[in-house]
Formats: structure tokens, sequence, C-alpha cells
């Protein structure tokens, strides 16, 4: 299917919108170069407000609340929430988390340190959009999804603003998939700028809904959560604004997966050669590039989308 330009441009002035709405309480991330490769370009999202790209969603979200709400409530294994609970914060609003249990200990501490309320009990990676929709009932506080949302996704999209315009020569950009919230503001954003910059999707080889979606152009679910080291991207399926954006619309170019052994590897080449401490996630798009499956020649940009990594997986992969 190709790509609907059209689609992509009218959703381009609610991005820069948003651009000029969160900038007071964002970082412009910087456009890296890097030893590994002279035609790569890394665009570290880890530098990010609370440590990922989750920031600029969530602030445009809440910002665009109407006057008078009371609070805001969402799901997230972690990196969403603590953008949340800082947005809240800045706007003198309550917010209420739901994190899975098991979840990294140190987001969940994150969250609670900017004042969110944080419910983890009986909340799973397979039931926290049923937990969520419960939540939303009975607390009366206005939702503000980790990706299904059009305003995380103007949002998400303004860190393809700024590579754009810092590196106007990129043939591609590479970006994590979870629940495909980021790659959706990137595509939005890439296609109505530059629609010949080839726009690809990375996920883990035990997590591959959107991999299935995209080649099968039907939103796949999985059936279980998926075990993965990835703890940003254990969404069960892309949401339906996501799957609209990306392949209803086709602004996804394509999509790869990667092992967990090649995200291991990018992890440490991203701590020890690259000096950047990434979180799993935020080495999906790294790993796809070390492991060849972005395409040789090509100048590409890759989003580190975060780097709240657990010490505890930093202590086992650095022995």
């Amino acid at each position: 299917m190709s790509a609907n330009l059209a689609f992509a441009a009218a959703h381009l002035p609610e991005i820069r919108s948003a651009a000029e709405r969160i900038g007071p309480h964002i970082r412009r991330t910087p456009a890296l170069t890097t030893d590994l490769d002279p035609a790569l370009i890394l665009k570290p999202e880890c530098f990010q407000v609370t440590g990922s790209f989750k920031a600029r969603g969530a602030f445009n979200a809440v910002l665009r609340l109407p006057p008078g709400t009371p609070g805001v409530v969402t799901a997230s294994s972690g990196n969403h929430a603590q953008a949340v609970a800082l947005a809240a914060r800045t706007a003198g609003l309550r917010a209420l988390i739901l994190i899975p249990e098991g979840a990294n200990p140190a987001k969940i501490a994150a969250t609670r340190a900017f004042g969110a309320e944080v419910l983890t009990e009986g909340v799973t990676f397979a039931n926290r959009d049923e937990k969520l929709v419960e939540a939303v009932e009975s607390s009366g506080y206005a939702l503000v999804h980790a990706y299904d949302d059009w305003n995380v996704i103007h949002g998400q999209g303004t860190g393809a603003l700024e590579l754009l315009e810092d590196v106007p020569d990129l043939d591609t950009v590479a970006c994590p998939v979870g629940g495909g919230g980021q790659i959706s503001g990137w595509a939005l954003a890439t296609k109505a700028i530059r629609p010949e910059v080839r726009v690809m999707g990375v996920e883990p080889a035990t997590a591959d809904d959107a991999y299935r979606s995209f080649h099968s152009r039907t939103l796949e679910r999985l059936t279980a959560a998926p075990i993965t080291i990835a703890d940003g991207v254990k969404t069960l399926s892309i949401g339906a604004k996501n799957f609209e954006v990306l392949i209803e619309n086709g602004l996804m170019d394509d999509i790869v997966t990667v092992t967990e052994e090649e995200l291991e590897q990018a992890l440490l080449t991203a701590w020890l050669r690259c000096k950047i401490a990434l979180e799993p996630t935020g080495a999906l798009s790294l790993a796809a590039f070390l492991a060849g499956k972005l395409g040789a020649g090509r100048r590409v940009g890759l989003v580190l989308s975060g780097g709240n990594a657990d010490p505890s997986l930093v202590a086992r992969l650095l022995r």
C-alpha cells in the first residue's frame, strides 16, 4: 500500500502546535554521530525529561485538558507513568497510575517521586487495559492513554521535527514499536515533511504483534504478555489509532524484529562504546542496525527511546 501523504500532512499542524506547547517543559535532544558508522545518526531520547520520549506526548496531552479537570489516569510499564506524573504535577493535577506488578522498580519509585498515586496490586501486562477502564470510571479522572491518543501521538512526533531539521539528508528513520505511539508520531511528521524517507519499526522477535499486523494488514493481538527484556514494548497489540496511521494509511514502510541476544549486544554496545545509558527498549533500533536489518548504504537515524534501565539487568549484562 502506498503512503497516504495527505493524511500525514493533515496532522502536521497539530504536531507543530504540540512542539510550541511542550517546548518550555521538555528538552530538545541532540542528533549524535558515532564511530560505529559515518552514516549513522542517533536521536538519544534517553536524555529527555524523565529519561524517555514519553514526556513529549504526556505533556501535550495534559496541557490540552480542559480547565477544571481534577486529575489524570493512565496505565504504563513505567516511562509513560513517569511522564504523566511529571506533566500532571506541572499542571497542578492529581495523577493515578496503574503499573503492572513486576515492572522495573526504579520506574515505579520515580513515578511516585513525581507525586503520583501508583497502583500495582492485581495489575498485569495482560490485564492493564481492562484495569485502566475500571480506574477511569471509579476516579472520574481524564484518561491519558500511553499510545492510542491523538494528543500523545502528536506530541511524540515533535522528536521527528527536531531530527529532520538537524539532519535533512536522512534516508531512513527507525523507531522501537510497542503500542505504536512514538512511531505513529514520527511517521506522520516524517511523511508530511520528507515523504521519501523510509520509516521503519523494530520489535523484539518475542513481541511481534506489529510485525504480524503489518504483514496481515489486520490488527493482530498477542495471546499473552511477551517475554522480553524490553519491558517498554510488552503491549499485546498496537492501538487502533496507531494501526490507522501505520498500516491503514501506509506510513510505516517496513518493520523488522530482533532477538534477545541481538538486543543484549546492542545494549552493551551503547553502554560501553557509545557511552549512552540505554534501557532495552531504547536499544531496539540500534540492535536492528547492528544486525544489518535496516539496509546497507543508507543514512539512518535511530531513535534511542529511553534510558531507564533496571539496575539488576545492567549488573547481569556487565558481569
